[in-house]
């Protein structure tokens, strides 16, 4: 087992074994737990109680975050000559289809979002290969195939994430940054969690919200008591 160093012991230090904090406790924690010298991501992982095998317990959405993920979102859009200048005015940084295809083909994935229009999906759809492995893939659920490319620019550059359960029933979202304000760490991981509630599916019995807890790149996650969240 590796030593955790003088930082991590006190990061360890400050979080109660044992103890569930409030969303609020834990949404100031994360930041004193944080000794990274660079701006570290806020991450939540939620675990389930869904069986993600079957096809009505599985569980993906979209949350709009009040204050953005405090990340560059590298967006291309993949569009006819007509929706191209729509695409530029919204910020998307690549904007373009066969040309942007080719390089794909190419193994190009220099991009964190791509958004397409179902008019193209057919060649888009052949990039799957590549696309696939890296989640880089445009999917209706999410919001990247639409004929409102400036609208789906527009919310993915302001902070609009997506999300789905993994194999082993856990939603991974990353919620911000350490330089954020508690209070805006709190709204940002209340509107994902509250998101998930709602998406609850019918087949799920028992328990939904299994475990919550919320950490820092490279710190100790930290424990949320889930009836501290209000709406779920």
């Amino acid at each position: 087992m590796a030593r955790l160093t003088k930082n991590q012991k006190l990061a360890h230090s400050k979080i109660e074994v044992g103890k569930a904090y409030s969303l609020t406790q834990a949404s100031a924690l994360v930041k004193d737990i944080t000794t990274t010298k660079f701006d570290a991501s806020v991450d939540l992982d939620v675990r389930l109680g869904v069986d993600p095998r079957k096809a009505n317990q599985m569980v993906r959405g979209i949350a709009n975050l009040p204050h953005g993920t405090g990340k560059t979102v590298r967006v291309l859009v993949l569009c006819t000559p007509d929706k191209e200048a729509e695409a530029t005015a919204a910020g998307a940084d690549y904007v373009g289809l066969d040309e942007y295809i080719a390089k794909i083909e190419g193994g190009w994935t220099d991009v964190d979002i791509i958004i397409t229009m179902p008019s193209v999906m057919a060649k888009v759809g052949k990039l799957g290969r590549v696309l696939g492995p890296r989640n880089l893939m445009p999917n209706p659920k999410s919001g990247t195939v639409t004929t409102d490319v400036g609208k789906a620019v527009t919310d993915v550059k302001g902070g609009k994430i997506d999300f789905k359960v993994d194999k082993t029933g856990i939603i991974h979202a990353s919620i911000g940054k350490v330089s954020f304000d508690a209070d805006k760490i709190y709204e940002n991981a209340l509107e994902v969690i509250q998101t998930i509630s709602k998406l609850k599916p019918s087949a799920a019995k028992g328990t939904y919200f299994k475990s919550i807890h919320m950490s820092s790149t490279m710190s100790p996650g930290i424990e949320i008591e889930t009836k501290s969240v209000a709406g779920i």
